[in-house]
């Protein structure tokens, strides 16, 4: 982990208070970043926060739905309030829910999958990509999924949000250079709180080459690859972590 020293920066990691989001803000804590703590529920990003704070640096936890356009604005003014800079943002946050099929799928539930996976990581992408020129550099890195390349008929909107987050990656890469890089990370199935509700057995069935779930520690390195000045020439990259994804899981 000393290969990775974010002292004295600031990462803002949505979707923070759980599985791979926890993960990732507790890693960029270790690594010596002061973190931002986003997520639906103040409680659960006040918890996080408490272990961002027991490691060493500094946190703030703020309660903020993604999807909602003009709660991202807010967002971004805490986080400059607090520390005065953001240098690393991480889009994490998103929902996958099945659908029974596409025709019975609901406008609600359609609308809600864009606006949390989709449009939530677009517009603070460009609040943040924005400051980050403005600062004279930072990363920006959005987690979507191997959903985007192998979409199953109960994930449609899912996959499709994902396709389009993959499909971002370049064109912000492209606006924010040459001082802010744009990358995004496509991770497989991972035992996470949300794995619990999967069909059992499924794990011995995931059709991936390594045969299994992914731990949450080992999506962690690649974040912080795509966060550090190690990746100084990787922009509009899309980075596989899947264990060899080669189907469909559902």
């Amino acid at each position: 982990m000393d290969f990775f020293d974010f002292s004295g920066k600031t990462a803002l990691v949505t979707g923070g208070s759980r599985g791979l989001g926890r993960e990732i803000a507790l890693g960029l804590a270790r690594c010596g970043a002061n973190v931002v703590v986003a997520s639906r529920k103040l409680e659960a990003c006040e918890a996080v926060a408490a272990e961002v704070r027991a490691i060493g640096p500094r946190a703030l936890a703020v309660a903020c739905h993604v999807g909602q356009w003009d709660a991202l604005d807010p967002l971004m003014e805490s986080t400059l309030a607090e520390f005065g800079r953001l240098d690393i943002l991480v889009n994490n946050a998103g929902m996958s829910p099945l659908a029974p099929s596409s025709v019975e799928t609901s406008e609600e539930l359609f609308d809600k999958v864009v606006s949390v996976n989709f449009k939530g990581p677009f517009r603070l992408s460009a609040l943040a990509g924005t400051h980050m020129v403005e600062a004279g550099g930072g990363s920006i890195i959005s987690i979507s999924s191997i959903g985007a390349e192998f979409p199953s008929p109960a994930t449609a909107p899912y996959a499709a949000s994902k396709a389009a987050l993959n499909t971002l990656t370049m064109a912000l890469a492209r606006e924010y250079a040459p001082t802010v890089r744009v990358n995004t990370v496509m991770p497989g199935s991972f035992r996470t709180d949300i794995a619990k509700s999967w069909p059992d057995g499924a794990e011995a069935r995931t059709p991936a080459a390594l045969g299994r779930y992914g731990e949450p520690e080992e999506i962690l390195t690649s974040v912080l690859y795509l966060a550090s000045d190690h990746s100084s020439f990787t922009t509009g990259s899309v980075i596989r972590v899947d264990g060899g994804r080669y189907a469909p899981s559902f």
